[in-house]
């Protein structure tokens, strides 16, 4: 059997999604499982051991017509048996007519064999959107995800026996996610332990700014991939992000994590979710106070 899982984006996202990728091959055992994504998000896709294969060509652009025709044939000639869409979005439901009218299809396109036919699934969190999408399309176990695979060496960082993760930035279109980096340093000054800072590299200067106010911070923006935040959060005392990639990845890794929230997101929507996850909402975030974040960590922690 030929199985089609469709997840372009993004790293939150993406990372949200290994249940539902560990439920679609453990009931699926010996199928032919490929995954079409994006080049972000490939290397990371490859190393899990849910796909046999990966395509990365998911997203060419509307007025790119070869890109779009390499990928309307090749995902015509592949055959596929049955699609998972897990984007479901306006382009992924317009790939049924790539994929043709044989295969099966889980998703929200219309006309498919499996619809997700909840007129509420814009308001359920994407943990149980996905999982009841699955269900409607018959899968029925739903396996916690190992991701044993998910792991790096970080000796080169040379870090202390004990530290915290700082995640003080966002998608740079949406400034509204991010709590400022000067709070973050507040926070950072209390927290009786070193802070190390993951992201972007971009997001340099907001690394700077926390260390100016909590000497002994540990900038490795721009320095880690998805397996080192991985190996980082497994070994880190706690995380405190905004609600962005990284965090939702530390989460998933078993990291006790606070999430940050404001007026750009719902955490109703997309919070991380788990024994060692929690969010804390303050609207306008900006003006959300350290003591706060603390007596947040303290309950978490």
């Amino acid at each position: 059997m030929r199985i089609l899982v469709i997840k372009l984006a993004a790293l939150g996202d993406f990372a949200q999604a290994f249940g539902p990728f560990a439920a679609i091959r453990a009931h699926h055992a010996g199928a032919r499982i490929t995954l079409l994504t994006t080049p972000p998000y490939a290397p990371l896709a490859r190393r899990a051991p849910w796909f046999d294969e990966v395509w990365e060509d998911g997203r060419p652009d509307w007025t790119d017509l070869p890109a779009l025709w390499r990928l309307a044939r090749r995902l015509r000639a592949a055959r596929f048996d049955r699609v998972y869409d897990l984007q479901t979005s306006s382009r992924s439901s317009r790939y049924r007519w790539f994929v043709g009218g044989r295969a099966e299809w889980s998703g929200i396109a219309p006309g498919c064999s499996h619809p997700h036919a909840n007129p509420r699934r814009d308001a359920m969190h994407t943990l149980e959107r996905q999982r009841e999408q699955l269900e409607m399309a018959g899968i029925t176990r739903f396996p916690p995800p190992d991701l044993s695979w998910l792991d790096a060496a970080i000796d080169r960082f040379a870090l202390p026996e004990r530290f915290c993760l700082l995640i003080p930035g966002a998608s740079p279109g949406r400034p509204l996610k991010r709590w400022p980096a000067e709070r973050f340093g507040a926070l950072a000054a209390t927290l009786g332990l070193p802070a190390v800072v993951i992201g972007g590299a971009g997001e340099a200067p907001l690394a700077a700014t926390i260390a100016a106010a909590a000497p002994g911070t540990r900038d490795l923006t721009g320095r880690t991939d998805f397996a080192d935040i991985a190996a980082l959060a497994r070994r880190a005392a706690f995380c405190v992000g905004n609600d962005t990639g990284p965090t939702h990845l530390a989460a998933a890794c078993g990291c006790p994590t606070l999430a940050l929230f404001g007026e750009d997101s719902d955490p109703a929507l997309c919070a991380p979710r788990g024994a060692r996850a929690a969010f804390l909402r303050h609207v306008p975030l900006a003006s959300l106070d350290p003591a706060e974040v603390r007596a947040a960590l303290a309950r978490l922690t």
